[in-house]
């Protein structure tokens, strides 16, 4: 007889939308946009996580070449022609055939061209933590095509403040060998 040493599940452990929405933060950490860093992560209906993204340059646009800029007084020197939002990042980066019938979450409510592509790619819910632009046309327009297109929405309110990860919670370095080099092996003709 195996003895257990405790007497029931870890009760600390993080709630499915807890860890969705951190992974979505955890996943906005990837962002080199000075001023937002947003991240999203798509979920399945088997709560299993099936895409993540976060706001940066289209592939092959150079982080370092295009401006991250927000106010200047040409807007092909602003971050907003060149940008692709985390909800964008996300439906593209799946690892799925499709995001149909998916919950999205994400840090920040979507504008009025993610909820197109959200719309679009068949995702049926939205999660978003911050609605901090909900005065701004572009997120009216997004509400107004949800609404339209049935898609549901709603403010996160977090279990937790913080969700912390700490990587000294697991002694990897006591237990981490150093791999021996492989010989050259010589190369016959």
């Amino acid at each position: 007889m195996i003895s257990n040493p405790t007497s029931g599940k870890r009760e600390n452990y993080l709630n499915w939308n807890d860890f969705f929405m951190a992974t979505a933060f955890l996943v906005a950490k990837r962002s080199k946009d000075p001023v937002s860093q947003v991240g999203a992560c798509i979920v399945n209906q088997d709560k299993k996580i099936v895409a993540t993204g976060y706001n940066g340059m289209p592939l092959g646009c150079s982080d370092d070449e295009f401006p991250w800029g927000k106010k200047t007084s040409n807007k092909l020197d602003s971050k907003y022609f060149y940008v692709c939002h985390a909800e964008m990042n996300a439906v593209m980066n799946k690892n799925s055939a499709d995001v149909k019938n998916c919950t999205i979450y994400v840090g920040l409510f979507p504008c009025n061209e993610c909820a197109k592509i959200i719309i679009q790619s068949g995702i049926k819910e939205v999660v978003y933590m911050s609605d901090k632009h909900a005065h701004k046309k572009e997120t009216v327009a997004a509400k107004r095509m949800f609404d339209s297109a049935g898609i549901k929405y709603w403010q996160y309110i977090p279990t937790d403040e913080k969700v912390v990860i700490d990587f000294s919670e697991i002694n990897w370095n006591e237990q981490r060998q150093v791999p021996e080099t492989p010989q050259k092996m010589s190369q016959q003709d």
